[in-house]
């Protein structure tokens, strides 16, 4: 092995360790991967930055660009409140909205697919009374599910196509994943839609002490003069009142002793944890009751769950130093965390990504707040932006999909697209490309040159040459079983275009060995980089997921295995018929 080869698997290694610790932002790593890249010798300077004029990056700004329009829309709106008064069944409810997911995903990238289904369907979920755990995990797997189905389905779709144009002369067309992506993202679909109905039962199928209908959420609360709180030992709060207590703070001093001997007094302020229903109960019942708001509460004032984004420019920072809700008069009242860890008083609290903010203030100012901040809100916030209450934008974009189907350039179609979106005022492009989720484009073009010289340096060949040592490769189904293979143990640690970036030239590689068309290799590259169900931060749709749902790791565990195993078969089978 050649030392430019060497490191070049070493910086990939150390890439991927630092993108699933995700404790360093993926656009720095990405960053300083590509700068290391460049001072190993593995590329020349003029190709540093090559990748952000890759056709790829392009095209994934531009899908990112149309989302920002069609999420204003309001057409989904209506049809909840269609569906709501139909009464459909749970089970018909969960597959309805993941098969929207889906539809969605075959069009837009997974997140912005996520991000437009999830308020209709919790928004339908509380009408129905359907439980938000049955719903948020459908949703997010339906999501990368449909994204399978087309050539812009997912950044990874687009860089194994041009991975395949670069070998061949010609990429894949629009809907040649559909052969294998379609039937799998029915049968994934309707399989978690029966298995979640299981795993997470109905809120009042489990003790309300488990709180398993409800996300858990840490608050501070102070303890007024005719609390039931009052007299009562802090190690018997989770039995009386189903609230873990963290802190207890008199006089603006902590109470330290042993749970037993520490007893609630008039006054005091208690840092737990519980139920966000339990909170409400007990505000309720004036046992715990807020902070007023300094300025009072204002005419529009209105209560946001919101998520921070992997994005976010609030992942790190303590409650104590959001300035961005701060000075605008929202009040920060409940954090529900992916970080068991609690120390010091609420405002100490450090957030990281998934974790849900409820906030309370001015509809408008949140809804400014959220948008500087790049936090995606649970429920309708007022907007900048006006609400589209037309059909026009579904229709360019379904002009540029068509276009892109007809044998167009997918960067061309969809610039036509975003140019007659912002010639009609659909879209401030000075304001949407502000709005842009930049870390992954920054990360996805940065990646590009390191997955180039995978080839170029002869990596791929290496690395190739090993696994054939131990798989067959030489038979066309066993290289392409253990791509897929590879591809789905790569994506629940790293984002699914860095998976296909690292594999394609490998994957090339086998078909090369095998002396065989790469065309169901790639495919195979693809459709595992997609199927992403065992952890929550392998995809940012899983990350926002286990928020929102106020899921377990162990959850996607037990609700993934089946999913992954099953959807891995099914596109080995669809994968030997249709590409062999």
């Amino acid at each position: 092995m050649s030392f430019e080869q060497a490191s070049l698997l070493i910086l990939l290694l150390a890439m991927l360790v630092l993108f699933s610790l995700e404790r360093i932002r993926i656009e720095v790593t990405a960053i300083a991967g590509l700068l290391a890249g460049y001072a190993l010798g593995l590329y020349p300077a003029d190709h540093i930055f090559a990748g952000f004029a890759s056709p790829v990056v392009i095209t994934v700004v531009e899908i990112l660009l149309i989302v920002q329009v069609l999420a204003r829309a309001k057409l989904f709106d209506n049809l909840a409140a269609r569906v709501a008064a139909a009464r459909p069944s749970n089970f018909k409810v969960i597959s309805g909205a993941s098969s929207l997911a889906a539809f969605l995903s075959i069009f837009m990238n997974n997140i912005g697919a996520f991000a437009i289904t999830l308020p209709v369907a919790l928004r339908l979920g509380v009408a129905l009374s359907v439980p938000r755990r049955q719903l948020v995990m459908p949703i997010s797997f339906a999501a990368l599910l449909g994204g399978l189905v087309s050539l812009i389905g997912t950044p990874a779709n687009l860089l194994v196509s041009d991975a395949l144009a670069r070998t061949s002369g010609a990429g894949f067309h629009f809907f040649d994943f559909s052969y294998v992506g379609l039937p799998v993202a029915i049968a994934g679909i309707l399989l978690i839609a029966v298995r979640v109905r299981y795993l997470f039962p109905e809120p009042d199928a489990v003790p309300a002490t488990l709180a398993q209908g409800s996300r858990r959420v840490v608050v501070e609360r102070s303890i007024p003069n005719a609390s039931p709180l009052i007299g009562t030992r802090l190690s018997e709060c989770l039995a009386r009142f189903a609230i873990k207590p963290h802190a207890l703070i008199r006089d603006g001093n902590f109470v330290f002793g042993p749970l037993d001997q520490s007893m609630i007094s008039a006054g005091d302020v208690l840092l737990a944890e519980g139920g966000d229903d339990i909170f409400a109960g007990l505000a309720a019942a004036q046992a715990l009751v807020a902070d007023a708001h300094l300025h009072g509460q204002p005419p529009d004032f209105t209560r946001v769950e919101t998520v921070v984004m992997p994005e976010s420019t609030l992942v790190g920072s303590r409650v104590s130093s959001l300035e961005v809700f701060h000075h605008r008069g929202i009040a920060v009242t409940a954090l529900s965390m992916r970080t068991p860890r609690i120390e010091g008083r609420f405002l100490d609290l450090q957030l990281s990504i998934g974790d849900i903010l409820t906030l309370e203030g001015p509809r408008t100012a949140i809804a400014e707040a959220l948008e500087e901040s790049e936090c995606l809100p649970l429920a309708p916030t007022a907007s900048a932006e006006p609400a589209l209450l037309t059909w026009r934008p579904f229709a360019l974009f379904a002009c540029g999909v068509a276009a892109s189907a007809a044998g167009l350039h997918p960067e061309v179609a969809f610039a036509g697209v975003v140019l007659v979106l912002a010639l009609l005022n659909h879209l401030n492009i000075r304001q949407a490309m502000a709005d842009l989720n930049w870390p992954i484009i920054i990360m996805l073009a940065a990646m590009i040159p390191i997955g180039q010289a995978v080839a170029n340096t002869g990596a791929a060949e290496a690395i190739a040459g090993w696994l054939s040592l131990i798989v067959p490769v030489n038979h066309p189904l066993s290289g392409i079983a253990l791509i897929l293979f590879l591809a789905m143990a790569l994506t629940p640690f790293v984002n699914n275009a860095t998976v296909a970036i690292v594999l394609a030239p490998i994957a090339l590689e086998f078909a090369r060995i095998g002396r065989h068309a790469p065309d169901a290799y790639l495919i195979a590259v693809a459709v595992g980089a997609s199927l992403d169900f065992l952890t929550p931060f392998g995809h940012h749709n899983n990350t926002l997921a286990m928020g929102i749902g106020g899921y377990r790791f162990s959850d996607f565990l037990r609700a993934g295995w089946l999913l992954a195993v099953a959807t891995y078969g099914l596109s080995l089978f669809l994968l030997a018929l249709f590409w062999l």
